[in-house]
């Protein structure tokens, strides 16, 4: 199968969206297809086998344009369209793809269905801008229940989740009392890793406050901040970075956070992840199958706080692979990191749910639903 992959951000964009279609990309040839990329003019592959085409610096008519023009000349039979709004600088333009791309199918894979800012009032138009991109496209992919509870009827719809976009296995020679220390937390410390970009869903805010409650507590509490930064694609996560310094300086918590700052080693991601107590993500509208930082503490076994999710998904079940609490619910938060400090053995039942949890996000399975999918839509375009 001739495969397109069309997406707004692509390493070394930093984004959850570049790094899932790199993934992808991989994953695909290495299954034995032909792969294709369209993206920012910024984007570099070192891989041969895949051909990049980074082309793009507005995301307008003229990147349709040129987009059309691309899948024919690498007669591509299906285009995998990457959705976020965010990863196309809000632009309303990349709604309107599969008309420029026909004859070839589109399947749009939805990261999230958040609305576009287009203009001040725009009101309903916003929300009937991307639902006319569901459903001009010939297949849609879904990474999420929440998301998919939107868009299953229409032709041609999957549920496929995203995977952890940190692989790398653990360095061989793991110490985890060697990488606490390099976080600041001795022996007897309580460490919770936050792991992820800076923006406001993440419920950052919360996890400070909780934090305090904690240090306040007498629980020997210590935060450390995996990554972060504010991303590639939302101008608006520089402000969010500059709030946040504020309030660590207002709650006088510095001197309790270490702080890793963007990592390119994805080896020494998985090892503080592995080496700390637990993996703390309040994320405000609940926890989500399409959050890559949740899919990479599964993978690496962790044991995770987190929030309710917004809809029922069956395979999150808590107490046993996650830990819930209630989002924006600071004292609930705090509550639910005391006792895991209390309970070695409780941790430790985490760490195994989330460790079998894992072996259902392998990224050879995800390539193959989505090849499934693919194939059906070619199907139904030659009929």
């Amino acid at each position: 199968m001739r495969i397109g992959i069309l997406t707004g951000e692509y390493p070394p964009l930093r984004g959850g969206v570049g790094a899932y279609s790199r993934i992808l990309a991989l994953e695909l040839v290495q299954q034995g297809h032909t792969v294709a990329v369209f993206s920012d003019r910024q984007a570099q592959e070192a891989d041969p086998r895949i051909a990049l085409s980074p082309v793009v610096n507005r995301w307008n008519w003229g990147a349709l344009r040129a987009a059309g023009k691309w899948a024919q000349a690498n007669k591509l039979d299906v285009v995998n369209l990457q959705y976020q709004t965010a990863a196309y600088r809000m632009s309303p333009w990349i709604h309107f793809l599969p008309d420029s791309l026909r004859p070839v199918p589109v399947v749009t894979t939805f990261h999230d269905l958040r609305v576009p800012y287009l203009f001040p009032k725009a009101g309903p138009l916003r929300g009937w801008i991307v639902s006319r991109l569901a459903r001009a496209s010939s297949g849609v992919i879904a990474t999420n229940d929440e998301d998919f509870a939107h868009l299953s009827a229409l032709p041609c719809a999957a549920l496929i989740p995203i995977g952890s976009n940190i692989l790398a296995s653990l360095p061989s020679n793991f110490d985890p009392h060697a990488w606490r220390a390099r976080a600041g937390a001795g022996a007897n410390d309580f460490l919770i890793a936050y792991f992820g970009l800076f923006n406001r869903s993440k419920g950052l805010e919360t996890l400070l406050h909780g934090l305090k409650l904690l240090r306040e507590g007498g629980v020997p509490a210590r935060l450390l901040l995996i990554g972060g930064g504010a991303g590639s694609s939302d101008p608006t996560n520089v402000n969010f970075m500059r709030q946040l310094d504020a309030l660590i300086a207002q709650q006088a918590l510095e001197a309790h956070i270490y702080r890793t700052g963007y990592l390119d080693d994805e080896a020494m991601v998985g090892a503080f992840l592995s080496a700390s107590d637990v993996v703390a993500l309040p994320f405000l509208d609940g926890a989500s199958l399409r959050r890559g930082s949740l899919m990479a503490a599964i993978r690496y076994g962790c044991a995770i706080v987190t929030t309710t999710p917004s809809v029922s998904i069956s395979s999150f079940r808590d107490g046993d692979n996650l830990a819930l609490v209630p989002a924006g619910d600071v004292n609930a938060l705090a509550h639910m990191l005391r006792r895991l400090w209390e309970s070695p053995d409780l941790r430790a039942r985490l760490r195994t749910g989330a460790a079998r949890l894992a072996e259902a996000f392998t990224w050879p399975q995800i390539a193959q639903a989505c090849v499934g999918c693919f194939g059906q839509v070619i199907e139904k375009s030659l009929a």
